[in-house]
């Protein structure tokens, strides 16, 4: 199981690395909407992270230079290395969520919710390039295996 979930997270950081390049190469052509979208979803998953770890986690929504986003991937992926490496995955934690309401979940849970929701977004930025006459990217995960 750990060692799925490693090449699913693997498969995750390749191609939120590919989107923050083909954005970089077009920024011009960019919305704010494609922008903050890409923020957030490299924000989740250091906030699935962060719970995970008990560390100090971003704002939902908040907007980093676009200069760290290649760091703030990859710091997100070798930290869910570290969790699925170094952690019981049925083990459940207790979190608050962005309004302050307590929940709790298994550390699979929490990680796969991670890498489920970096997807969902992927393929909304991908609708937004496409919209502002930019090639989207191919991000399916058979075709990552490939």
């Amino acid at each position: 199981m750990k060692e799925k979930l490693v090449d699913l997270f693997e498969y995750t950081y390749h191609f939120n690395k590919e989107m923050i390049t083909v954005i970089s190469e077009n920024f011009e052509k960019v919305d704010e909407k494609t922008i903050s979208l890409m923020n957030h979803t490299l924000n989740a998953q250091q906030i699935w992270n962060s719970r995970i770890l008990g560390e100090k986690s971003f704002e939902v929504w908040q907007i980093n230079p676009f200069e760290n986003l290649n760091e703030i991937n990859h710091q997100n992926f070798q930290k869910s290395i570290q969790i699925i490496e170094n952690f019981d995955l049925d083990q459940r934690i207790e979190y608050q969520n962005s309004r302050g309401t307590k929940f709790e979940n298994s550390i699979f849970e929490m990680l796969f919710q991670a890498m489920n929701h970096s997807t969902y977004h992927r393929g909304q930025i991908n609708s937004l390039l496409k919209q502002n006459g930019i090639d989207p990217l191919l991000t399916d995960y058979i075709f990552y295996k490939r």
